[in-house]
């Protein structure tokens, strides 16, 4: 089992930046696909970012240049900075994991998911 806990989610104002954090459980993180996920009430969960097990990375189309993923082997962790934020994002994140080898960008692609963090973007 992989457990995963984000952080880092709060109250910002359009424009603004926010850092999210996600801690995974395993001695194996490395070797894990990670990703990171929103959902918006009323609408379905989409994909956000993912980083694969050699740190390359694939970004949603609206948030390319502006979010960036990253992890931390050594502190088992994987991260989400995001920058000029919009309203339109106000979301609970989430942090998934695939032992897999490769994950697919859709929420079908892995196999662990965190509690969520929200993420509130006022305009």
């Amino acid at each position: 089992q992989v457990q995963l806990v984000e952080s880092g989610g709060g109250l910002v104002q359009a424009g603004g930046s926010l850092r999210l954090s996600c801690a995974a459980s395993g001695p194996t993180f490395s070797s894990y696909y990670m990703g990171w996920f929103r959902q918006a009430p009323g609408k379905e969960r989409e994909f956000v970012a993912r980083i694969n097990q050699s740190s390359g990375t694939t970004y949603a189309d609206s948030v390319k240049g502006r979010f960036t993923i990253s992890r931390d082997n050594a502190e088992r962790t994987v991260y989400l900075q995001m920058k000029r934020l919009k309203p339109e994002e106000t979301a609970v994140y989430y942090c998934a994991a695939s032992v897999s080898y490769f994950a697919g960008p859709t929420p079908t692609g892995f196999d662990y998911w965190g509690q969520g963090t929200q993420v509130t973007v006022s305009s």
